[in-house]
């Protein structure tokens, strides 16, 4: 394989599990495992509005299915680096480690360097753009 094949299978990858880890957040741990009350009120605890906890399920639920179908891989990834932005914010007064009362910041920091890489590298393979870009439709979904 060449280099640049293998580039496309790593950013696809990294796609992929960056969009299933904000559907994971989003689905699972807070709109299933805390309910939308028990995150609003969460939300509400650190200084934020009640309303931003339904913005933040929202576009962690429509970002991440995009990211894993890859449309606009590198907008969709700046849209969501303020939600990644905002997580380490949040987790900046705890300890380091992620086991540490209320989470460490070292998981949200992690996840603000793999969003950095996101935009710089694109979709990669296996992507909608991508397959509608060799298809020649190009457009807005095309960001290679």
């Amino acid at each position: 394989m060449s280099i640049e094949r293998n580039a496309q299978y790593a950013a696809a990858l990294l796609r992929i599990s960056l969009g299933a880890m904000f559907l994971a957040h989003g689905l699972v741990l807070k709109l299933f495992t805390y309910g939308m009350d028990g995150t609003a009120q969460y939300f509400v605890s650190i200084g934020l509005p009640a309303w931003t906890a339904y913005a933040v399920v929202t576009a962690e639920i429509v970002g991440g299915a995009l990211l894993v179908l890859g449309i606009g891989t590198r907008w969709v990834t700046a849209a969501l680096m303020p939600i990644l932005l905002g997580a380490l914010w949040a987790h900046a007064g705890n300890d380091w480690v992620f086991s540490a009362p209320n989470g460490g910041w070292e998981f949200p920091a992690y996840l603000v360097v793999l969003g950095v890489a996101q935009i710089l590298l694109g979709d990669g393979a296996w992507s909608l753009a991508a397959r509608r870009q060799r298809a020649g439709a190009g457009g807005l979904l095309a960001t290679r």
